[in-house]
């Protein structure tokens, strides 16, 4: 009921939902705080232990929770891990701090990165990596290169790249997870390929249960796909990079100059 008597139309676990936001928001939960169980939210709000339960999975969608297995639901305690797509692939960050794109940005927010290159194989491009790379799928083979992504050793996100073999051949890029100072764009830029643009396609999506395994992730919470093309000062694309980030863990932020 409304406060003039009148029904509302939202669903029960909203409701609970945005009672339990707003604890968290006022600090009366506070973040590393438990939430009550799932038979107390039920108790204290006169709803079904279902419905209590949708309503802690509505609050994990938003990043606001996180479910620990054998303990109980927790207030996140850290904020979201944010990507500054015009700002991480600046040349003068990568001089500045010698770190890839990925350590500079997490160092910068005040959380420890973490990166672990699971593997490096040499195969034909796929289809969508062709397109964008503008290779013969049947003919061109590529680098491709597995890392996953840690903050405070929580897992954010998978990145695979795709690199065309006639870039990487007789560099670390082909075979060596040590890269040097700057990481992988600073090995680029010495090919001949700085990076000057970048295309970045957003969509979003349930995890796979792989997915769902390496960064593991509760259930309900969904990924975001990040499909990003480097580009360098001559307009050519020389990389690919498919990333796969927990949508309660990460957050995205562009700021670009709008086209005439």
């Amino acid at each position: 009921m409304t406060s003039q008597g009148t029904p509302t139309t939202e669903p029960a676990s909203r409701r609970v939902a945005t009672v339990l936001r707003a604890q968290i928001d006022t600090g009366e939960l506070a973040p590393g705080d438990k939430l009550p169980s799932e038979r107390a939210l039920a108790e204290t709000h006169a709803v079904a232990r279902n419905t209590a339960r949708e309503a802690v999975r509505l609050l994990a969608e938003q990043g606001l929770v996180t479910a620990e297995h054998g303990r109980g639901v927790f207030v996140r305690a850290k904020p979201r891990l944010m990507r500054f797509g015009q700002h991480r692939y600046a040349r003068t960050l990568r001089e500045n701090t010698g770190l890839s794109p990925y350590r500079a940005e997490v160092e910068a927010q005040g959380r420890t990165p973490r990166v672990e290159c699971t593997s490096i194989t040499r195969e034909l491009a796929p289809q969508l990596v062709a397109e964008r790379l503008g290779l013969d799928p049947d003919a061109n083979t590529v680098v491709r290169r597995e890392n996953h992504y840690y903050a405070d050793d929580e897992p954010m996100q998978i990145g695979v790249t795709y690199v065309p073999w006639d870039i990487v051949d007789g560099t670390p890029l082909a075979d060596s997870t040590h890269l040097g100072k700057g990481s992988l764009y600073a090995r680029f830029e010495e090919k001949g390929h700085p990076i000057t643009t970048i295309r970045e396609e957003i969509s979003a999506r349930m995890p796979t249960p792989e997915e769902v395994t390496t960064l593991r992730i509760p259930d309900g919470v969904p990924v975001l796909d990040v499909l990003h093309t480097g580009y360098d000062d001559q307009g050519r694309p020389f990389e690919v990079t498919e990333f796969v980030m927990r949508a309660d863990y990460n957050g995205l932020d562009y700021r670009m100059p709008v086209e005439d």
